[in-house]
């Protein structure tokens, strides 16, 4: 039974209809056999994931996988939008996937939710396109939607991570001379703004789009550069080159008039293999421990800080101030802090 289970997990990418269970000989007990011992997950009606799988997903995989149950179940062909579309673009998100499957329905008088589909009235969307089978916004208009509809920082988050990512594909494109399609930018995304021009929701897209950067190489550098904004101080210089001893270090946020150097350690950074080309966690930290020794005679001072610090404004506010990180010009202190999640 189990061998079956795995064959119809390699059919679909791991998403099981009901169909084939039943095909296979099985009857509703037997799957209730089967989810009550964690060997099934059931999805949502009819649909179901085997068990460790499920279990081994973050919620982001989770959540892709509710979404392409519900556009499977659909009796016509959804259009996937807004969450439903990010997570099946890859795009990252700070804070909780939602409940629902999130679609576009353009002759919808307005929009709607009911308890598994959120339906979005909005202008159609020329350039859809098809992931993993299930069509979707495509990466543009998606960006646009969510940053209309969602916080400042989910916004920046996302456009700094698409940025990043164009910026990458370009310059490997280039390198071995060839190029698939062209790059996703910041004026690019302005035309769609324009284009799509929400009913609600344009100047916070407009101001994500315009305070993204592409430097920003994940989430947590997002995070913190929102957060410089939110709390009154100086936006950095990214990444920022120095040359010792022969060698070149890039540096995540420098406030070149103080000669301040402030980094973000994810536990990312610790984890990704192309950064820990071979080495444990240990040897990781040794590196960074002598590269941070090669760069401070060159600076005045340097910091760092992780996600959770990031995370929680006022304890970052007080941080930032601890460490004499300048403040904005023509930005007084606030008197009253930042709640700690503003997603």
């Amino acid at each position: 039974m189990l061998d079956i289970l795995e064959t119809y997990d390699g059919l679909n990418d791991g998403l099981i209809p009901a169909e084939a269970l039943r095909a296979s000989g099985m009857n509703s007990y037997t799957v209730g056999v089967l989810v009550q011992r964690g060997q099934l997950w059931r999805v949502r009606t009819g649909w179901y994931v085997l068990g460790p799988r499920w279990k081994a997903e973050n919620h982001a995989g989770r959540y892709r996988f509710v979404v392409r149950a519900t556009a499977a179940h659909a009796n016509t062909e959804l259009l996937l939008s807004h969450h439903s579309a990010a997570v099946m673009h890859g795009l990252p998100l700070i804070g909780a996937w939602p409940a629902t499957t999130h679609a576009l329905f353009p002759e919808a008088r307005g929009d709607s939710s009911h308890r598994l589909l959120t339906a979005h009235r909005g202008v159609p969307d020329p350039n859809s396109t098809l992931v993993a089978g299930v069509r979707v916004t495509s990466l543009p208009r998606t960006l646009i939607d969510m940053a209309a509809s969602s916080s400042f920082l989910v916004g920046v988050a996302m456009v700094d991570h698409v940025l990043h990512h164009e910026a990458l594909r370009m310059k490997a494109e280039s390198k071995a001379g060839s190029q698939a399609a062209s790059a996703i930018t910041k004026d690019a995304l302005l035309t769609e703004l324009a284009m799509v021009h929400p009913r609600a929701g344009w100047r916070a897209a407009h101001r994500a789009i315009t305070f993204a950067n592409g430097l920003s190489a994940n989430a947590g550098e997002s995070l913190s550069r929102v957060r410089f904004d939110e709390l009154g101080f100086e936006i950095p210089e990214l990444q920022v080159r120095f040359d010792v001893n022969g060698r070149t270090f890039f540096v995540d946020y420098f406030w070149r008039g103080v000669r301040k150097v402030g980094e973000f350690d994810g536990d990312i950074k610790y984890t990704r293999a192309e950064v820990m080309k071979g080495k444990d966690i240990v040897g990781v930290v040794r590196s960074e421990k002598k590269r941070e020794d090669l760069l401070r005679p060159l600076v005045n001072s340097f910091d760092r800080w992780d996600w959770d610090l990031a995370f929680n404004s006022p304890d970052f506010y007080r941080f930032l101030c601890e460490k004499d990180v300048p403040r904005a010009r023509n930005r007084r202190p606030s008197k009253r802090l930042p709640t700690t999640a503003l997603i």
